[in-house]
């Protein structure tokens, strides 16, 4: 209980610092003639968004439509990073003219002209460095969110079998579909994805958020997806309706239950530590999928020896494995007849830099394997940046993802 006190008093002063610089700098920047009507607008503001957000998970998370609470979250973290840029700006002048004025007291000279006051400038400069990052979050979620990008890569293999040259796999991951608030621009990509004319669709786990019924709104828009060999998908680490409080591990199981038959209803075909061959003038080709299997805190209900079981005639494997971080602990060391890995899971945490020049994303300090092709050896790992979005609403930078993967005999 007394941890509890203090973590709230401690979170309590950290926002109410951060409101008091938000203040602070918009006052001293604009000085505003009414400076009342001012102060009232921004104090209902900030005080109405804080009682939403610690009244929205316990009663209006069910009352309101999901897309509410997506968006609300969105505007009170932008709000809250663009108060802490101000604080940061504004804090350091604070100690300086705290530092002056005991200073004073133990001087003679007599007080600078004008006193020491927070400068405009320096306000304003706060305002103008806290627009960026609020700018370019808003920006992420209004045009980038649904802004696809098809990633075309060609992938030299050596095991490859002549008749596959050539073949071509559309990856698609991490759909989350729960975070949808738009179906056009999804019916859109598909079509130009059917365009694409593919030899076969690869699902690469995590089609909901948290329960299976999200994906309702969308079985007519996923079920379009066509492809020679058809459409192969596995399991994220989200599909199992771990993240969620379940009244009874029957609940939870039915939940299991009906995610499989979603995807059996898409016309997918699911593979749960299991193998699927491919055959193209009497050569072949497996591609294995495994459950999750992830590093750190992740759930691990992939069963690789169940998956690969069948396969040791094969000469060309691929293996679908939500989890990137599989690759390096589990693939390369106990089946390194693995030729192609494809992944998801890391969204490029859906925030970063990537041009010709620069590629850089938080997920970098958390994942080896971040996005796009890797090579080790006679073994490739795709990572596929993602198709959907999770917690925030957008993208900044990582675009979300179409891979085109072209397989050539090299």
């Amino acid at each position: 209980m007394l941890q509890q006190i203090i973590f709230i008093a401690i979170a309590l002063t950290v926002y109410g610092s951060l409101e008091y610089y938000g203040w602070q700098g918009i006052k001293t920047a604009f000085q505003p003639a009414n400076i009342s009507r001012a102060k009232w607008i921004y104090w209902c503001v900030s005080i109405s968004l804080f009682l939403l957000f610690i009244s929205f998970r316990p009663f209006l998370y069910k009352i309101l439509p999901r897309t509410v609470g997506m968006y609300f979250g969105v505007i009170f973290v932008i709000v809250l990073i663009s108060k802490l840029i101000v604080l940061l700006f504004l804090f350091p002048e604070d100690i300086t003219r705290l530092s002056r004025f005991i200073a004073s007291k133990f001087s003679s000279a007599p007080p600078v002209a004008g006193g020491i006051s927070r400068s405009e400038f320096l306000s304003k400069a706060a305002l103008v460095a806290a627009a960026i990052p609020a700018g370019t979050l808003i920006y992420g979620v209004l045009v980038n969110a649904y802004n696809y990008r098809f990633h075309k890569v060609s992938v030299k293999l050596r095991n490859l079998p002549d008749s596959f040259n050539g073949f071509k796999i559309i990856q698609l991951s991490d759909i989350h579909s729960g975070s949808f608030t738009r179906t056009e621009p999804i019916e859109k990509v598909i079509q130009k994805i059917n365009e694409a004319n593919a030899d076969l669709i690869v699902f690469t786990g995590d089609l909901v958020n948290n329960v299976t019924s999200e994906m309702e709104p969308f079985m007519n828009v996923f079920n379009k997806l066509k492809a020679k060999h058809g459409v192969i998908s596995i399991t994220g680490n989200h599909d199992y309706g771990d993240y969620v409080s379940w009244d009874t591990d029957e609940a939870k199981k039915e939940n299991f239950k009906q995610f499989i038959a979603t995807h059996k209803n898409l016309g997918w075909d699911l593979l749960l530590n299991e193998h699927r061959v491919l055959e193209r003038n009497g050569e072949k080709i497996a591609v294995i999928g495994i459950e999750n299997w992830g590093g750190g805190r992740f759930a691990k209900y992939g069963k690789f020896p169940d998956a690969y079981k069948g396969t040791e005639e094969i000469p060309f494997k691929i293996l679908l494995s939500h989890d990137p971080s599989s690759w390096d602990s589990k693939v390369r060391v106990e089946y390194p007849e693995t030729d192609l890995t494809l992944s998801g899971h890391t969204h490029g945490a859906q925030f970063g830099i990537e041009n010709k020049w620069l590629k850089w994303s938080p997920s970098q300090y958390i994942y080896k394997q971040w996005a796009g092709l890797y090579n080790e050896g006679k073994q490739f790992l795709y990572v596929n940046r993602g198709f959907g979005f999770l917690f925030y609403p957008g993208r900044v930078g990582i675009l979300p993802e179409v891979a085109e993967i072209t397989l050539l005999k090299g």
